[in-house]
Parts: C-alpha cells; structure tokens; sequence
C-alpha cells in the first residue's frame, strides 16, 4: 500500500468522467488499498479514485466515528467501504442540508443539498454486486464521492462567487504549503 498524492482545485483532471471498470481484480484492489491509505492519512471520510488522477468508477469510504469520550488521539474502529462503478437508483425526492468539505478542495466547507436517502448499487472489494439504500451522512458521503466520478466537485453546486472564491482559497494554500 501507498499513500498517493490528491489533487487540488483546479486541476482539469478533477473535471474528468471516469471510466467504468471492467473487472475487480487484484490490481483494482491494490489501487482501492492505496486509496484507503491515502483518505486515512489525509485524513478524510471519502476519496474517488479521479482525486488521485486515476480516472475509473471506485470510490473508498469510511464513515465510522472514534467511540465518545475516546482519545482524540486514539485510532477509531476502522470500517473502510469499497465501491466500484457505483449507481444511483434511486432519489428521495426529499432533501437534506449538510455542510461539506473535500479533499480536493482544503479548508473550505459550504452547505450543499443533496437528496436525503438513495438506493445505491455497485460492486463491493470481492467483486460482488450488492444494493442497499444509504440515509444520513452515508448518503451525503456517497453522491459527494460519486459526482467526482463524473467530473462534479461539490463546489460545482455552490454560486460562481462562493466557487471562484473556494479556488482562490485553495490556490494560495497550494502556493503557502510549496514556499
């Protein structure tokens, strides 16, 4: 395992459409533990595979929270999650406000509405198909990281202000963290 380097607005290759994958394999697994590595040690709850410049349909989660009163020091229970060509199959027409943040996109966070639950279908680490339906930060996570898969970064749903302002940002962080 590796930790790999994430790109940063603006890099085009954020705004790439991945392509879906034809079979898990053992070097999409690797891939998929090199994206974990990277996501722990960023340290993050979700990485697409585009965000490490590989354009392909997977994306990595890991929504478990360090158990209350814990060490904030401490490791939390790991509970990674694997998703190649994910689909959305479903939408609540009901929507729910959170307040989000990205890897690629440090230090900024705004309040995006996305639908409150879905009903997802995708292969898991194993190759496997499998279906279920995700409400709360699950479903947030999970339409965040796959809208990276079609070139999509969260800021893309926020006005050209709050958008322009957010690459900015993050341009005179690159620029600070490289002097």
């Amino acid at each position: 395992m590796a930790i790999r380097d994430i790109l940063t607005v603006p890099n085009p290759i954020l705004k790439q459409v991945c392509k879906p994958v034809d079979k898990v394999d053992d070097a999409l697994r690797a891939l998929m533990d090199d994206m974990l590595e990277t996501m722990y040690d960023a340290p993050g709850i979700g990485l697409a595979a585009i965000q490490i410049g590989e354009p392909v349909r997977v994306i990595v989660m890991d929504l478990q929270e360090k158990p209350e009163g814990a060490d904030p020091d401490a490791e939390g229970v790991k509970h990674p999650r694997y998703f190649v060509n994910p689909e959305i199959v479903w939408a609540s027409e009901e929507l729910a406000p959170y307040e989000e943040g990205c890897l690629s996109v440090p230090e900024v966070y705004d309040e995006v509405l996305r639908p409150a639950r879905v009903r997802i279908r995708y292969l898991d680490y194993n190759g496997q198909q499998v279906e279920e339906e995700a409400d709360g930060l699950y479903a947030t996570c999970i339409q965040h990281e796959m809208d990276h898969l079609n070139g999509v970064l969260f800021i893309d749903h926020l006005s050209k202000l709050k958008r322009d302002r957010a690459v900015t940002k993050v341009k005179k962080l690159v620029r600070s963290a490289a002097a």
